[in-house]
């Protein structure tokens, strides 16, 4: 428990047996539910995953038959922490590039009900220039601003920053199964969001990047979803937009 609230954390993993252990090792004790969800990797994730669960305790190994994508595992991984009644959801990668010392002020809004979404911005923090790679800064920087347009959250950043807590409340708000389930995932879920109404902050969290870290993100599953997913985000944003006000003049 965590200021009286079940807190449940989803790990999304894919080809993680190095990493995943010391992911969930590092969850910290007062997180109720660990529910790690491997998307058919072809490692042995599961398995140490699996161990690493059995020394910690309160964490659950769900293993996808097909890859279906990191949206996707989150999905599974989000309804299950419903099914437990958690209260708040956070998501922290398989492949450790999230601070577990950061999780509680992802925590403390929900906590305090001044947001039902809360997301790590890790341009916010002062070491994102000399941490994070060249590449992943530009990238970054051009998905956010083009996030801010197709989404509605204009005060919002580092939308790729996957370091997120939702409110039971957000998660029920949304159609989780219409959520993009590759790539794309949290620039298109920004959207469902703003949708239902959600309100939405951003934290200040530290960038993560070790020696060995090396991007599971390439050209091909970068520019030919993005476009798309940021189109169909927007289009069904305005509709909704347009939707509410055609009801209010009615």
């Amino acid at each position: 428990m965590y200021q009286q609230l079940r807190i449940a954390v989803v790990v999304p993993a894919y080809n993680e047996a190095a990493a995943i252990a010391g992911v969930v090792d590092r969850v910290p004790a007062y997180v109720d539910d660990v529910i790690v969800v491997d998307d058919a990797s072809a490692d042995a994730t599961t398995a140490r995953a699996t161990a690493a669960g059995a020394r910690r305790g309160g964490v659950e190994v769900i293993t996808h038959d097909l890859n279906r994508g990191v949206g996707a595992a989150i999905v599974t991984g989000y309804r299950r922490a419903l099914e437990l009644g958690a209260d708040a959801v956070a998501v922290m990668a398989g492949d450790g590039q999230m601070d577990p010392s950061d999780l509680p002020a992802l925590l403390d809004p929900i906590v305090a009900g001044v947001a039902d979404y809360v997301k790590g911005n890790r341009f916010q923090h002062p070491d994102v220039w000399n941490a994070m790679p060249p590449a992943r800064i530009v990238g970054n920087l051009v998905l956010s601003a083009a996030t801010k347009l197709t989404s509605g959250y204009h005060h919002v950043f580092d939308s790729q920053c996957g370091y997120t807590v939702a409110s039971r409340a957000a998660l029920r708000a949304i159609e989780l199964d219409r959520v993009f389930p590759r790539y794309g995932y949290p620039n298109d879920l920004l959207s469902h969001l703003h949708i239902a109404g959600m309100r939405v902050l951003d934290v200040p969290v530290r960038p993560v990047y070790g020696p060995a870290w090396k991007s599971g993100i390439n050209l091909g599953t970068a520019i030919h979803p993005i476009p798309w997913v940021l189109l169909r985000s927007w289009s069904a944003r305005v509709a909704s937009e347009a939707r509410s006000r055609w009801f209010a003049r009615s």
